[in-house]
């Protein structure tokens, strides 16, 4: 069993930045993937980034390429998502996941998940 809890959102203007934490424990990450993905009121969730195991190759959704940028620390059992640029169209609950098997893009390859953390873009 893993617990995942994320910290680190809350409001910001346009063209800041945030970084996100994903801390687990119950369980070690070890030899699993992470994810990111998000959701916004209205809107079917989403994938953000993924970082594969030990951390050497990441995965981005096109719409955060080039400015968001996942991470990972396996000593301290610990995901973070670096946000910058950040735009109105990326608000919403951000959950951090741990992958099972299949696509990386696809939230049901992930069997564990957070309660998320709220990311406003706003003016």
């Amino acid at each position: 069993q893993v617990q995942l809890v994320e910290s680190g959102g809350g409001s910001v203007q346009p063209g800041g930045s945030l970084r996100l934490s994903c801390t687990a424990s119950g369980r070690t990450l070890i030899g699993r993937a992470m994810g990111w993905f998000r959701q916004a009121p209205g809107k079917e969730r989403e994938f953000v980034a993924a970082i594969n195991w030990p951390g050497v190759s990441t995965q981005y959704a096109q719409s955060v390429k080039g400015r968001f940028t996942i991470s990972r620390d396996n000593a301290k059992n610990m995901v973070y998502l670096q946000m910058n640029s950040l735009r109105p169209d990326d608000s919403a609950e951000y959950y951090c996941s741990q992958h099972n098997s299949g696509s990386i893009y696809d939230d049901a390859s992930y069997d564990y998940w957070g309660q998320g953390t709220q990311v406003t873009v706003s003016s």
